[in-house]
């Protein structure tokens, strides 16, 4: 019996140590709140397997439990349903009073979103992360989801593999081919004209050295009669200079006479216009001598004419 018991003792002690083994190193906790959800995918899922993990923000808080298609053949839609099961007691909601654990659906109502990442580069494996974005829409698609959905959005990576599908690669090529064409054909004129264009060029440069040469030479041969036109040029402006200085004492003698000889009219005229004015006393004498010399002449006027009429006045005198 000691030994029956010891081998009792023995095996239950086995089973102890597989349990706790199982649940300190397994996803088995039998007494934490598991809950399950899904998370529906519209489009390709490369790399999700079950057993995947799923994260918030790098803490896993779940794993990937199954990994359906869901085809609908009216519209030609195929949608992923990933149904994960998560320890939601490992997020908890903070407020002014206390913090309390809340339920898939409440993290869904707080802006909670899922979306599908690469985990590994290497094998291609993915995984699920989650995190709170409100500002995202929550598309809910009631008519596959089975369990609490939690609506997802598009990864970094499916909207960068989403652009590059949408790029018209097709017509790129034939612009490509195009723009490869229209310099081969480039290529191609200018190897036709690059020699023409060369020779043109040359016989360009040549007609330039020579029109160079020849105006070297015409300034060789011009420069010493400019030099001598420069020469007289500067011999002149020295004569000019000698002349205007020798005549400038005569110019200032000149312009001396003048000025006295304008004074002098000034004074000429005022004395005109003394004897001119009504008032003057030389006006008067001037009257009196014009009127005295008009009574002679007209005494001289009747004796002509008494002369002409009697040549003998000038013997005998009148009586």
């Amino acid at each position: 019996m000691n030994k029956q018991a010891l081998v009792g003792a023995f095996v239950v002690g086995g089973i102890g140590l597989g349990v706790a083994a199982f649940v300190l190193f397994g996803n088995f906790h039998p007494f934490t709140r598991m809950e399950k959800a899904v998370l529906i995918f519209h489009g390709a899922s490369s790399g999700l397997s079950v057993g995947a993990p799923v994260t918030f923000r790098g803490v896993q808080v779940g794993a990937v439990d199954k990994v359906v298609i869901e085809y609908n053949p009216q519209t030609r839609d195929a949608y992923i349903p990933v149904y994960v099961t998560m320890r939601p007691d490992n997020i908890t909601l903070t407020n002014s009073s206390a913090h309390h654990f809340p339920t898939i659906r409440d993290l869904v109502s707080q802006g909670l979103r899922g979306e599908m990442n690469l985990k590994s580069f290497v094998t291609g494996s993915s995984e699920i992360d989650l995190d709170f974005a409100p500002d995202t829409p929550a598309v809910m698609h009631p008519d596959i989801a089975t369990l609490t959905e939690i609506p997802t959005k598009q990864s970094s990576i499916q909207a960068m593999t989403q652009t590059l599908q949408n790029l018209p690669f097709k017509e790129l090529g034939d612009n490509a081919n195009a723009t490869l064409a229209a310099v081969r054909e480039l290529s191609d004129k200018l190897d036709r004209d690059m020699p023409t264009l060369i020779e043109s060029i040359r016989a360009t440069s040549d007609h330039s050295r020579d029109m160079i040469d020849a105006s070297r030479d015409l300034v060789t041969h011009l420069q010493p009669e400019l030099e001598h036109t420069l020469n007289s040029l500067n011999r002149l402006a020295d004569a000019g200079s000698d002349q205007l200085t020798a005549r400038g004492k005569e110019l200032q003698a000149l312009l001396l006479s003048s000025n006295q000889t304008i004074q002098k009219a000034g004074e000429s005229l005022n004395n005109i216009q003394s004897i001119t004015s009504p008032r003057s006393a030389d006006r008067a004498n001037l009257e009196a001598s014009l009127r005295d010399i008009a009574a002679a002449a007209s005494a001289l006027r009747g004796f002509a004419n008494d002369v002409e009429r009697n040549p003998q006045l000038l013997l005998t005198g009148r009586h």
